[in-house]
């Protein structure tokens, strides 16, 4: 097989139960905004915020490590079972001390009754530390179809538990006459809540490494043709140079993906904090339809930018690729918009009030989706340190807006800020591509389509219709419009485009 269509079909097969597994737990979203109220979903995001850093920190950008030095040193072994073993050592110590402090960071995070969360999230960070490693390897061996079903199986467990004990015990519960009411009674306790959220998530990754098991067992065993394969330190001391700064790079993305659940919790008055942190994590689950678009396209994209790089025509092709992607996300905002009034019932009633949020957050994921799209300047003239200058940037752009306005304007603060820093990282990107790598984007088309699409938003909003079908017709028809001042400008180009692909 050609290598760049095997990377891209297996890239397509690591990205289905990532893109997969988001959908489905958007799906959840409708279940947990209906059975608990804005304050215990805001407890959900405030707990996963923190994991997604603490995450990061425990995999100290060893993932990539064991890319990079597998393909430097013949001994793959060895890299493999070093790297491992110094992540189960950490992530041991992490789990021991989280667990013996449990009630004291407990009450650090202000959730004092509840010290098991500690534990919970302490056991699942653990284990999906190694289980990363073990993930990583897959790809390193390129084991994409194995690494897919494994992944499937953690998204399977998970949404599986959800339903078991959000939905099914509290049914049962209610009909003592069941056959199944004996056994609930004894496993289930309502008194656990949004706990159940974690048990499912800890249930989940405990499966996940359990099958992974015998694959690290052979993969890192100790033993190999008679030979104590030994655990190299002096391999370590080269790694870990190499890893530590994607840590920093990491976290920096973080900060910008999801420290505004933290802050408001911190910087609001406690009686709303919580509430408004359900509030804000509800509605943007609503702009993650975006955010799945571009991620989505990254899987097919970043392949396929590698692959064109030695063509003749790769700027232009470039320049293409990024006009259809603005015009995709164009359409994906505005037919967003224009169907809110349906798409709200997505998330419960209490949770409406924050569907202000929806376009700005679409908007900024619009931007960091052009901001990857530009990336291919530094990935492809080997100055990938910009990428982390950005990313720091970008953070540092997060932190003021969110520390200076939230507490003057809540959530809306979060999303302002969310949209300054990606626009920010868009738009400082493309300066320095365009001195380090530069490719002639169609501006004009860029900013023509963006500003029809927000003059057309604005349309959409400024009429009030007193029918909800007349509504959604009116504002559909204003999706159609933009549709076809797209077909009208792009026809020529399509048209240049398929007679340059049959002459070739």
């Amino acid at each position: 097989m050609n290598p760049f269509k095997r990377i891209a079909s297996q890239t397509a097969i690591y990205g289905l139960p990532t893109i997969v597994g988001r959908l489905l737990n958007y799906l959840l979203v409708p279940i947990y905004t209906r059975c608990f109220s804005p304050p215990e979903y805001g407890t959900v995001n405030e707990m996963y915020a923190y994991v997604s850093f603490l995450l990061i920190v425990l995999t100290y950008g060893m993932e990539t490590a064991l890319f990079n030095f597998s393909r430097l040193h013949d001994d793959k072994q060895k890299v493999y079972s070093t790297i491992l073993a110094c992540i189960t050592i950490t992530s041991g110590v992490f789990i021991a001390g989280l667990t013996i402090f449990s009630q004291p960071i407990a009450d650090l995070i202000r959730h004092p009754e509840h010290p098991e969360y500690i534990t919970w999230f302490a056991l699942i960070l653990g284990l999906d530390a190694i289980s990363a490693i073990a993930f990583a390897k897959l790809r390193e061996q390129n084991k994409a179809k194995k690494f897919a079903v494994i992944k499937t199986l953690n998204i399977g467990v998970n949404i599986l538990f959800n339903l078991f004990f959000i939905v099914i015990c509290p049914k049962v519960l209610h009909h003592p006459n069941s056959t199944f009411y004996p056994f609930i009674q004894k496993i289930y306790s309502p008194e656990i809540g949004i706990g159940y959220i974690f048990i499912s998530n800890l249930i989940a990754s405990v499966v996940t490494l359990l099958v992974q098991l015998p694959s690290i067992i052979t993969a890192s065993s100790i033993f190999q043709k008679g030979e104590r394969k030994i655990f190299d330190f002096s391999m370590l001391k080269l790694i870990l140079p190499y890893a530590l700064p994607l840590l920093i790079a990491g976290l920096a993305g973080m900060t910008n993906e999801t420290i505004d659940r933290i802050l408001l919790k911190y910087l609001l008055p406690s009686n709303i904090a919580l509430t408004q942190v359900g509030i804000y994590g509800a509605c943007y689950k609503i702009s993650i339809i975006m955010t799945m678009f571009w991620q989505t396209f990254r899987y097919a994209a970043e392949p396929f930018f590698f692959a064109q790089a030695k063509e003749k025509d790769a700027k232009k092709t470039y320049a293409h690729v990024m006009n259809y992607f603005v015009i995709v996300c164009m359409i994906i905002f505005l037919g967003t918009m224009a169907n809110l009034s349906w798409i709200k019932y997505f998330v419960g009633k209490d949770y409406r009030v924050g569907l202000n949020v929806v376009p700005i957050l679409l908007l900024a994921n619009f931007c960091i989706g052009v901001f990857f799209n530009l990336s291919i300047w530094y990935k492809l003239s080997d100055k990938t340190k910009y990428g982390a200058y950005l990313t720091v940037f970008g953070a540092a752009i997060t932190l003021i807006g969110n520390f200076v306005f939230i507490p003057i304007y809540g959530y809306m603060a979060s999303a302002w800020a969310t949209l300054a820093c990606y626009a920010a990282m868009m738009v400082v990107s493309y300066i320095l591509g365009n001195k380090h790598y530069p490719v002639n984007y169609d501006l004009k088309r860029f900013l023509g389509y963006v500003t029809l699409s927000l003059i057309l938003y604005a349309l959409s909003e400024y009429f009030v219709f007193e029918s909800h079908k007349v509504e959604l017709v009116m504002k559909n028809s204003l999706l159609l419009v933009f549709v076809i001042v797209v077909f009208i400008f792009e026809r020529k180009n399509l048209s240049v485009n398929r007679n340059e692909s049959q002459n070739n």
